[in-house]
């Protein structure tokens, strides 16, 4: 286990996640899948190995058009509701964990926003975040 712990869950605690090491990176998403997903102006996340988590309890999924074509999907609590990860779980390479979710929020620190063509003017983002107009290549 890391010196920090990275772990957390949905509001209700029924789905519950942990990683054995940091995320791979962190940032937030600005497209209007996130905003209406999140119900606010960006989505903030963490992407993970599939192999470096542990994720447990009951999922809700709910699948769309990703921007590359083919399917996202992204998992909630099936009982609070909560956002907490995108990808399949034991089908996916890696997780985009949603930092919303994290035990700790001080342990997330963005380092890129995604969509910036579609970030709402009042979505101010921290000094030094690398900006993409959509996806970076």
């Amino acid at each position: 286990m890391t010196e920090t712990t990275f772990k957390g869950g949905c509001l209700c605690g029924a789905l519950r996640w942990e990683a054995d090491r940091a995320p791979d990176y962190m940032g937030v998403c600005c497209c209007p899948d996130c905003r209406r997903a999140s119900g606010s102006g960006f989505i903030p996340f963490m992407g993970f190995a599939a192999e470096a988590l542990t994720i447990t309890g009951p999922t809700r999924q709910y699948r769309s058009r990703a921007f590359r074509g083919g399917e996202a999907t992204r998992n909630s609590c099936p009982t609070c509701g909560g956002l907490v990860f995108g990808g399949e779980h034991g089908l996916s390479d890696s997780h985009t964990i949603y930092a919303g979710s994290l035990d700790d929020p001080s342990l997330f620190r963005p380092a890129m926003a995604l969509f910036n063509r579609d970030r709402p003017a009042w979505v101010v983002l921290p000094e030094g975040v690398t900006l993409f107009e959509t996806m970076p290549d």
